[in-house]
């Protein structure tokens, strides 16, 4: 009976970890991971249990926080630092989200186009679909589809690095043993597949869920469980197979590809017909989901900076500035996506690339909350702030490393 109880608490307390690790394997991310796995093969496996470990570390420091003060982190961050330096952070948080934002569609109409869907049509359904589900005000509801999602696009791409018949006892061991390329090239894949695995906006947005979910410090075992396996197992497994996948195909026979649509159209010659519609599948159904929480995470963080009321628990009237804030940010990243011209691959790319030079920054502020008396006995402790500093240090080394790759030259 015990074991019954506890088992519902947990289904209950999940979604936070999973959701935000799933969203991780956004557009923007899946074109990141093909791009790595077809120029350099088996070569960037190891940054992905790296990110792995890391991820896990900082979104149960930002869970802690949540869970004890029952914020977001915009809320948090005003108590403490005031309206300048929360504005800072929102201001760092809003690049970072609406280049992402944009790549989800950019995502979505890729995915449709290998189906003959235009590319106008795809943004307008896309949007109007994600701004009626959100504004439900069922959230439980969404929670569980965003879950659902998630457990698709992880099949989908399972299923594709099987069909690409791949060397696993090569890839098993490039998850240990650096294969590295001291090129500015690499660097910026390097930071791209970071900035796209540890994200601004997810720890943003998994202390923001807590607080809408009404978790707290009693939560703390399930929630560690849910980050544990949305963070450091499906978010970086999905990862893994997308590399995989990339690497047996198109890598092992000199191919290229410029976006991860094209890494869907090599595998058909190359793995079969099934791979490439599992492939267009996954990536816009990752899309969707990225599309239903970045804007969210961004919505969140400006509410919550400024004292507006926020949360999917709220109907329109009684937080319009936050619906009003999710639906402009969903509609720009629209426009964008519609415009004539846009190098809508490159936006892709670099705004993960983006989200891994802006990282440190979000979590210096993170960090600094951590060990506030405030949080009571959900601060974090010395091994876990220490680990934390830690993952801070080595991204911003490694933004600091790409940026002067830039100027000295590969």
């Amino acid at each position: 009976m015990r074991l019954r109880g506890r088992l519902r608490t947990l289904l209950l307390v999940l979604g936070p970890g999973l959701v935000t690790g799933f969203a991780d394997n956004d557009a923007g991310g899946i074109t990141t991971y093909s791009l790595a796995g077809a120029q350099y093969g088996f070569g960037l496996m190891w940054v992905l249990l790296v990110t792995a470990i890391a991820l896990t570390i900082t979104q149960e420091v930002g869970a802690r926080i949540g869970l004890a003060t029952g914020q977001g982190l915009g809320g948090v961050l005003r108590e403490k630092f005031g309206v300048r330096w929360t504005g800072f952070a929102v201001v760092t948080m809003l690049i970072g989200n609406l280049g992402t934002t944009v790549a989800e569609f950019a995502g979505i109409a890729a995915a449709l186009g290998l189906f003959g869907v235009p590319p106008q049509l795809s943004a307008v359904l896309s949007a109007a679909l994600i701004v009626m589900l959100l504004s439900s005000g069922s959230f439980g509801r969404i929670q569980y589809l965003f879950v659902a999602v998630g457990m698709l696009v992880s099949a989908a791409y399972a299923v594709s690095a099987y069909l690409a018949h791949p060397d696993w006892t090569h890839a098993a061991r490039s998850l240990v043993v650096p294969e590295i390329t001291w090129t500015s090239a690499y660097l910026l894949t390097l930071v791209g597949v970071v900035g796209t695995t540890i994200t601004p906006w997810g720890q943003g947005l998994i202390q923001s869920y807590m607080a809408d979910k009404g978790l707290g410090p009693r939560d703390l075992l399930p929630v560690r469980i849910d980050v544990t396996l949305g963070s450091g197992l499906f978010t970086n497994l999905v990862a893994a197979f997308i590399v995989v996948a990339c690497a047996a195909t198109i890598w092992t026979t000199g191919g290229t590809i410029n976006d991860a649509a094209d890494a869907a159209r090599a595998l058909g010659p190359l793995a079969g017909p099934v791979a490439t519609i599992l492939f267009a599948v996954g990536l816009f159904a990752a899309s969707l989901l990225g599309l239903g929480t970045v804007p969210l995470s961004s919505a969140y963080f400006a509410c919550e900076a400024f004292g507006w009321e926020s949360g999917l628990h709220w109907r329109w009237g009684q937080a319009p500035v936050f619906y009003g804030l999710l639906t402009l940010f969903i509609a720009v990243g629209a426009l964008f996506t519609v415009i004539p011209g846009l190098p809508l691959i490159e936006i892709m790319f670099l705004s993960q690339v983006l989200n891994g030079l802006l990282l440190p920054i979000i979590l210096v502020f993170v960090m600094r909350l951590s060990r506030e008396p405030g949080l009571g006995d959900l601060k974090s402790g010395p091994a876990l702030y220490a680990l934390g500093w830690i993952v801070t240090g080595l991204a911003s080394l490694m933004s600091i490393a790409f940026v002067i790759s830039l100027f000295v030259g590969s």
